[in-house]
């Protein structure tokens, strides 16, 4: 019985072998190559990480990156809560629909999205020129070529990866501990703040986990709506490749990109299942 279990293993093992290498070659591969660039060129030692500390161009930009993520996570949470909170709370068919409309908005490139803010934002945009004609404003508002106009991209791009988590965690929680709590005397107020709002943490921890990592990658928004005054890390280690060449400080930075989200999710886990945050089981 145990040689059979054995030899069953050894079978299955067989045939995952191949795709486990394809994953080593493909994936660990080329993130090892960038480590290693990243200490070597252009020459052996830590310098293109003590450069962190010395350049104050490359602390700008990691303070900008920062900044705008923290902001977006904070503004795409709160957007996105509300939304999921909206789809918890009507009819299924109601419900559907919404859920149908932020599918859709998945399947629109980012590229279109920013080009659409452009339009709308920009000086002879269609929001300047309405509120111009209204009267509200004298002066077109300067939307782009600035943290604003990116924020604005960002947000807007960043709410239905909140939406998603928040809604799975909000449809989870079992009704009548809310009818329980209403029974005992509290009124609506004190049951979101005490009872629901709690409930919901994994999925506010997973949502806020999900925007602010996502927005560290952002390059398409930052690049156009920032016209080149808002630089951010990934536009930065673009610029380092196929402009000025300097490979080892753009690989420090993505090496600095994938140390940083590797300690997020270590110090998630130090508060409270990863497992439980992203969906899986809880026990």
């Amino acid at each position: 019985m145990n040689g059979s279990k054995l030899r069953r293993i050894g079978t299955g093992w067989l045939l995952v072998l191949p795709f486990l290498a394809l994953v080593l070659a493909l994936f660990i591969g080329p993130i090892i190559n960038i480590l290693w660039l990243s200490v070597t060129d252009p020459e052996p030692g830590l310098g293109n990480y003590a450069a962190l500390v010395t350049s104050d161009n490359l602390a700008g930009i990691l303070w900008t990156t920062i900044r705008i993520c923290v902001i977006t996570t904070v503004f795409s949470v709160v957007f996105g809560y509300s939304i999921a909170y909206a789809m918890v709370h009507v009819a299924q068919g109601s419900r559907n629909r919404m859920l149908s409309l932020l599918l859709v908005s998945f399947w629109i490139s980012v590229l279109v999205r920013t080009f659409s803010w452009l339009m709308l934002l920009g000086r002879k945009g269609l929001v300047n020129e309405s509120l111009v004609n209204i009267g509200i404003i004298t002066q077109p508002i300067e939307f782009m070529r600035n943290e604003l106009g990116v924020l604005i991209g960002m947000v807007h791009y960043m709410i239905p990866y909140a939406v998603l988590p928040l809604l799975a965690s909000m449809q989870n929680i079992d009704t009548r501990v809310l009818s329980a709590s209403r029974s005992l005397g509290a009124t609506g107020p004190q049951t979101f703040w005490r009872v629901y709002l709690p409930l919901t943490k994994p999925g506010l921890v997973a949502a806020a986990l999900l925007v602010f990592i996502l927005s560290l990658g952002f390059y398409v928004t930052p690049a156009i709506l920032g016209g080149g005054k808002v630089l951010m890390v990934a536009e930065y280690i673009s610029v380092q490749i196929l402009v000025t060449l300097r490979w080892g400080t753009a690989a420090m930075l993505a090496a600095l990109m994938l140390f940083g989200v590797l300690a997020l999710l270590f110090v998630m886990s130090r508060f409270m299942k990863l497992s439980a945050v992203f969906g899986g089981a809880k026990a």
